[in-house]
């Protein structure tokens, strides 16, 4: 494949990450974004928000000329590829906010050369490719559309893209097909190519699937509890059944947060409930997960009493750890809850924008561990930062008011805590 020029349109974690990718592939790659300060940071080398080798890897390709970044719709107008990487917004019930996809693929259906392509990479609703597909024909008819969803996991985004195990590719036109199997083969990777819709449901079964596994295993874990059985054991045991398999997703914790996995399950059980009246199993799931948050704080007012009045240590607020967005942070919902319960809360994070939340802190930000942990009640891990297992946690007990410790993803060594002093509380054990 030779390389070719392309654009990327909606510079957030995906653009971002696209960008670093196909520049870092020795294509020629232009960034676009409305946001014009946005642009300027990103002149500088200076991305929205944190994922490892992000900032150097755009910063490297800056420097060969392979990467430049514009607000100047008309920069787009050599491309030989769009790719549409807006990360799809989502509204306070998970439902898709596709407003921006549409507005940016009319704005440079006006600016496309000739039988150039927008592949779009956005979260996409089933069936909104196609609606999309139309408005740019209604442009130009030698324009096209294609959709390859998104494969990226935060904290490892860029060689998750570069290295992805296989490219689904939907398209609606053979040729269109073709034009994007050359381009997709400068990844390593086989290419899966279908209609446009299944393209779109391939993602939506993915993220539904990983959801059900997520609650399946939080709500196994309580039954762990109650009747003596260790979760570790009956994981572990599980994933060696080869219909079940190694990289099953059967952690237990608090649940899936940021908006990627509801926003998939509210499609599902939208379509199904217009097609067939009220259906049961995604509506279902989707809500299980938003009541996690109840149980994991059930579970400390088990260990502590009332939390009117105490002093709780969060260890962690990002969604996961690799990424500094508290956007749709279910531990920044857990913080909450917990303050709805009269309990003043101080947090440590090491890569927390906590910008993000403008003058909305109603909890205490600590600049370390032992400030977290001075006079607390307790403290609860909430995201699995590699600093808090290489810690030294030896004496952290005895400067707090309760040493008790409620480690949610079962993420530290039970022994060696509780040999620092703590009441060592997991999830399942």
């Amino acid at each position: 494949m030779t390389h070719c020029k392309i654009g990327v349109v909606g510079l957030w974690h995906l653009g971002c990450v696209l960008c670093a990718a196909w520049s870092k592939l020795g294509n020629s790659v232009i960034g676009f974004d409305y946001d014009a300060s946005l642009i300027l940071d990103l002149q500088q080398a200076k991305p929205p928000l944190f994922e490892p080798d992000l900032e150097e890897s755009i910063r490297r390709s800056l420097g060969k000329k392979s990467l430049s970044f514009s607000n100047e719709l008309h920069s787009l107008s050599q491309c030989d590829f769009l790719f549409l990487s807006y990360d799809t917004p989502v509204l306070e019930d998970d439902s898709s906010d596709t407003n921006i996809l549409k507005k940016a693929v009319q704005d440079v259906a006006r600016v496309m050369k000739k039988g150039s392509v927008i592949i779009v990479s956005s979260q996409s609703p089933a069936g909104f490719c196609s609606a999309l597909r139309g408005l740019l024909k209604e442009t130009d008819p030698s324009l096209d559309l294609a959709y390859s969803p998104e494969n990226l996991r935060l904290g490892e985004a860029i060689q998750c893209y570069l290295n992805p195990g296989r490219v689904i590719l939907g398209t609606a036109d053979k040729n269109t097909e073709t034009k994007c199997r050359n381009l997709f083969s400068q990844i390593p990777a086989e290419i899966l190519s279908m209609n446009l819709e299944s393209a779109e449901m391939v993602k939506h079964g993915i993220n539904s699937f990983l959801s059900m596994s997520i609650v399946f295993a939080n709500h196994l874990s309580d039954i762990c509890e109650t009747t003596g059985a260790c979760i570790d054991d009956v994981v572990r045991g599980m994933k060696t059944d080869p219909r079940i398999g190694l990289k099953a997703y059967l952690s237990p914790g608090i649940g899936f947060s940021g908006g990627t996995l509801g926003r998939d399950l509210k499609v599902l059980d939208q379509i199904n409930e217009d097609d067939r009246g009220p259906a049961v199993l995604f509506g279902l799931i989707h809500r299980l997960n938003r009541e996690r948050k109840y149980v994991i704080a059930q579970k400390l007012e088990h260990y502590l009493g009332s939390l009117h009045g105490k002093t709780i240590g969060l260890l962690g607020l990002t969604y996961k750890p690799g990424t500094s967005t508290l956007r749709r942070s279910l531990p920044l919902e857990i913080a909450e809850l917990l303050i709805s319960k009269n309990a003043t809360v101080r947090v440590y994070d090491p890569k927390a924008d906590f910008g993000e939340l403008a003058d909305k802190r109603p909890f205490v930000i600590e600049p370390g561990i032992s400030a977290l942990a001075r006079k607390a009640d307790g403290l609860v891990l909430l995201t699995e930062w590699g600093e808090f297992k290489q810690y030294d946690w030896d004496g952290v007990a005895e400067s707090m008011s309760t040493p008790v410790f409620f480690d949610t993803k079962n993420y530290l060594e039970e022994s060696y805590m509780r040999r620092a002093g703590f009441s060592y509380y997991s999830i399942g054990r």
